[in-house]
């Protein structure tokens, strides 16, 4: 018998836990300074815009601008994302340290001037480029700099959101579907940690929400059953809709970058019509409630995130209309995130289901929150503890139902085309060994293609 209390063992884990935490805590430091500065030029820029409307008819301009920065200067940072994933993935030429700048300015551009875009993206580019800087200076091995890179998501989405566990998971889940990555476990949590303690540090804040306390409707078989299920079934419908906004976004999204890439032969021009669609839909709808982040209202009872959780704060169709202004905007060439036009088409959504289905109100709008936010990025998991951090703890059978259910109903499909597909979330023949979601959006193209051609459409008919 080993009479030893501590073996070697323990010391190597002593020793790996002191060294992770000394690599990241620089790095995660560096991205939360960069993110607040960030959120503070974002919030500028936006208020900015309000006080001077007339900022939006210049939105095709800005397009042509931030198109010439990133031809000129961008080089391979205009991947985005999914260079980041890419780079984890098969580590090549490495995350660009002008990724950061670049993307802070551009994404800054894009909201001054009215393009409906998130943040996330801005701070996930940004918390990668210094990842993969840092990890140079240290002169990390391959395998190190990955686990840095993963760190550097998590550092960024954790400081933008003021969500530190969600961050973590969020970064360990978002590369593969069906995975997560447990080697990085302990750097993600240190860097996002630290990177949101480094925001509140420069004083910068997140909004806060709140689901107002709700009542159950009293059913025949209440005294039987201290469970609700009635609204955990009306929960299942919403989330199965929430999935399919998730899916329908995704799929603009690709969609219509394709088309404009397909049928404009001058790539300035796409931003230039972006930005005409995006100025044309707000004066054919009367209000600029879709423009920009849609947190913070232009005017008293504009929509916002926030008066989603509220009985009429939100119109029938407020989660349509964000919808196509965000694929618009980002599909044509302007810079930023996805998540929070996620959050807002999940919350106005959530909004309007509640009223159709006598739900409560707030409760919906936070289960479609994190639920098309789950569906679009694949990572149910982190949604669900999204929606602990965010709205409490109460409600989490809640959350992991509706975001569960919104994963499986989105399908095959994600805004990040470069996430890997580990596990296939159907034992289906077309995506069982698709390798991204790229590959699989190809061949769901393939199918539905070959199925219109055996029909008679786009070609003859087969016998």
């Amino acid at each position: 018998m080993n009479d030893k209390l501590f073996t070697s063992e323990h010391f190597s884990i002593l020793k790996h836990l002191i060294r992770w935490t000394l690599i990241i805590i620089p790095i995660a430091i560096v991205i939360g300074s960069m993110v607040a500065l960030f959120l503070w030029l974002l919030n500028w820029a936006i208020h900015f815009r309000f006080a001077h409307p007339f900022l939006l008819y210049l939105l095709p301009v800005a397009g042509v601008l931030i198109y010439f920065i990133y031809k000129l200067i961008g080089g391979s940072a205009e991947k985005g994302n999914n260079l980041i994933i890419d780079e984890i993935h098969t580590p090549g030429g490495g995350v660009p340290k002008r990724m950061a700048p670049i993307v802070l300015i551009t994404t800054i551009i894009t909201h001054m001037f009215g393009g409906s875009a998130g943040r996330e993206g801005t701070a996930v580019q940004i918390g990668g480029s210094m990842a993969q800087m840092f990890g140079s200076w240290f002169k990390l091995n391959p395998a190190d700099t990955r686990i840095v890179l993963i760190a550097g998501i998590a550092a960024g989405f954790g400081a933008v959101f003021g969500t530190p566990l969600t961050g973590a998971i969020f970064a360990m889940e978002v590369l593969t579907i069906g995975r997560i990555q447990y080697n990085a476990l302990l750097p993600c949590l240190i860097a996002s940690i630290i990177g949101d303690v480094t925001v509140a540090a420069w004083g910068v804040h997140h909004t806060a929400y709140h689901i107002d306390i709700f009542t159950t409707t009293p059913h025949w078989f209440s005294p039987y059953l201290s469970f609700d299920f009635v609204l955990l079934f009306k929960i299942m419908i919403a989330s199965a809709a929430f999935g399919l906004a998730s899916y329908l976004f995704a799929w603009m999204v690709h969609g219509i970058k394709g088309f404009f890439v397909k049928r404009i032969s001058v790539p300035w021009l796409i931003p230039v019509i972006g930005g005409l669609i995006i100025i044309g839909l707000t004066a054919l709808i009367g209000k600029p409630d879709y423009l920009s982040l849609g947190v913070d209202p232009e005017y008293a009872g504009a929509v916002t995130i926030p008066s989603a959780f509220h009985a009429g704060g939100a119109d029938t169709w407020s989660w349509l209309w964000k919808t196509i202004y965000t694929t618009t905007t980002l599909a044509t060439g302007f810079k930023g995130g996805e998540v929070t036009p996620l959050f807002y088409i999940g919350a106005t959504l959530g909004n309007t289901l509640s009223v159709l289905m006598d739900a409560p109100v707030g409760l919906f709008a936070a289960l479609g929150f994190i639920a098309v936010f789950a569906g679009a990025t694949n990572t149910p998991l982190a949604c669900t503890i999204m929606g602990v951090e965010l709205f409490g703890g109460q409600y989490v059978l809640f959350f992991a139902v509706a975001c569960f259910t919104a994963y499986f109903f989105s399908g095959h499909s994600g805004i990040y085309s470069a996430q890997r597909i580990g596990v296939p979330k159907v034992a289906d023949s077309r995506f069982s060994d698709a390798a991204t979601l790229s590959e699989a959006g190809n061949r769901r193209q393939s199918y539905v293609q070959k199925k219109l051609h055996k029909y008679g459409f786009g070609g003859k008919k087969e016998k």
